[in-house]
């Protein structure tokens, strides 16, 4: 430092003689730019270094090397409405109610009910008109959602973390008081009828919606897309009765990301605690029984969905963190996205048939589970005259997975790490952790830690995955088709091929 402080002096002259020469400036004009160019001097001159806190300010401590997630509480309400929470830090939060209900518990003239349900979400209320909700979310930048399956339904409020306690109270106004006005109901089942029409025209959904009516007798084989005729029946008086069954105090957990927990139960208790406890529901049982459907359609190619059981769905952990794998293993996906990153472009299915055959438009490996059983399968679509080779295919391929030795341990290491990967960076989302936490305690009662499932990941070895494939295809297989579906193999073909 001492050395800089004797040598700036020479510096400043030498820039006051190439100021004046370069640039024409008089002596004076020359000196003050050089000492504007000097700002080193003021350095070597100053006492503090920038290695050192300034004096006066005030640092935040530093975050540790490891951040361990904010743990899952969990309370319940005298009346069995569970209040969950996990504090994610950042500005915005996700709140949500999780019901036990769904097309499973239709029947009779409640079928397709869920699904009105869903498009009666944040409709009019006791104090408010749907026009106000719009402009309350409007004014809140919230986004809200409701969605219906065959087990479970999800109404969700997602905003930032100022608007908590307003967003609380208009999403119990719009769970606890709905009006269910009846020409709101007939304005949407209009709307509904639309949607059906559209679904004949949409494979994909459309087959994904037949596999559960063709593969399952019983609960499972309830339509979750209400049919024509029960949207001729379908009324105010019928949703209002099934509504006030099914969505009771002890069938509702309340899940939030990014919220406080003793704050969300303060308000959760004053504005819930009144909500009436239902009598104990089992849930209805369901039978598995595979089989065909063939759905003729004007269209030059032919889609197939081919599936089997999983055996135990989400209740048999194992099994299901096992499928999971199988299916990112198996992976697939669309002949013109298939290659780019992260598209499963070295999946099995990628490599093996996509990048195999120009004739495949897709083929993908799916999978449809619910508590306590499941569909896993392969989705393709080939034209017409390629059909019964690419579903020839689809079994190759399944068969391949359960034969010892097919699978190499450096596919089976890349599948688990992408499937790890995946999980956890959906877990960085607050919208899916809060439908994480609310899924999950209706599903086991309780929110397992994301470590319990990675373990599992990290134990599956070659033999898991080929016997968990072979218990899946003992199984009938339930095949559904749509196009023109002249030309799809037998159902008995199928069958044999498999044995």
């Amino acid at each position: 430092m001492a050395m800089l402080s004797r040598m700036l002096p020479r510096l400043r002259s030498s820039a006051t003689r190439v100021l004046r020469k370069v640039c024409g400036l008089e002596p004076a004009a020359a000196a003050a730019a050089a000492r504007r160019l000097s700002a080193a001097e003021a350095f070597a001159e100053c006492e503090g270094s920038l290695l050192r806190p300034l004096p006066g300010l005030d640092l935040p401590p530093c975050l540790p090397d490891n951040l361990s997630r904010s743990p899952t509480r969990v309370t319940t309400l005298p009346n069995g409405l569970r209040v969950a929470s996990e504090d994610v830090p950042g500005p915005s939060a996700c709140i949500g109610f999780f019901v036990n209900s769904g097309s499973v518990y239709e029947s009779g003239e409640t079928t397709g009910v869920s699904h009105m349900l869903e498009r009666m979400a944040f409709k009019d209320t006791k104090h408010r008109s749907h026009l106000n909700i719009v402009r309350e979310l409007e004014l809140a930048g919230a986004n809200v959602g409701a969605s219906a399956s065959r087990e479970q339904m999800v109404y969700s409020y997602d905003t930032l973390k100022g608007y908590m306690p307003e967003a609380l109270e208009i999403l119990i106004d719009c769970m606890r008081n709905p009006l269910f006005l009846q020409e709101e109901v007939e304005r949407q089942l209009v709307l509904a009828r639309e949607e059906v029409q559209e679904l004949q025209k949409n494979p994909e959904k459309f087959l994904h919606e037949q596999l559960n009516l063709v593969g399952f007798s019983g609960a499972l084989a309830n339509p979750l897309i209400a049919p024509e005729d029960a949207l001729a029946r379908i009324n105010d008086k019928i949703i209002q009765k099934f509504y006030h069954e099914k969505f009771t105090a002890d069938r509702v957990v309340l899940a939030a990301s990014g919220v406080d927990h003793e704050h969300l139960l303060g308000y959760a208790d004053l504005l819930l605690k009144d909500w009436h406890k239902g009598t104990p529901m089992e849930k209805p049982k369901s039978t598995y029984v595979g089989g065909d459907s063939r759905h003729r359609a004007d269209s030059d190619m032919t889609h197939v969905a081919l599936a089997f059981e999983v055996p135990g769905g989400w209740l048999q952990e194992r099994d299901a963190t096992i499928m999971t794998v199988i299916q990112t293993l198996m992976g697939g996906g669309g002949s013109f996205s298939s290659g780019g990153p992260g598209k499963g472009m070295h999946s099995r299915l990628y490599l093996r048939v996509l990048n195999k055959y120009n004739s495949v438009e897709s083929f993908s490996a799916f999978s449809n589970v619910y508590d306590s059983s499941g569909l896993f399968g392969i989705y393709l679509t080939t034209p017409s005259d390629f059909v019964a080779k690419a579903v020839d295919i689809a079994i190759s391929e399944l068969i391949a997975v359960a034969t010892p030795g097919e699978v190499s341990e450096v596919e089976l290491q890349r599948a688990k790490n992408s499937t790890i990967s995946s999980v956890l960076m959906n877990l960085e989302s607050r919208v899916v952790v809060a439908e994480d936490i609310g899924r999950q305690l209706l599903s086991y009662g309780c929110r397992k830690p994301i470590d319990y499932f990675l373990q599992c990941m990290e134990e599956i070895t070659l033999d898991d995955v080929a016997t968990f494939a072979r218990k899946m295809l003992a199984s009938q297989p339930t095949m559904v088709s749509w196009g023109n579906v002249d030309k799809v193999p037998p159902y008995e073909f199928i069958c044999k091929r498999l044995r």
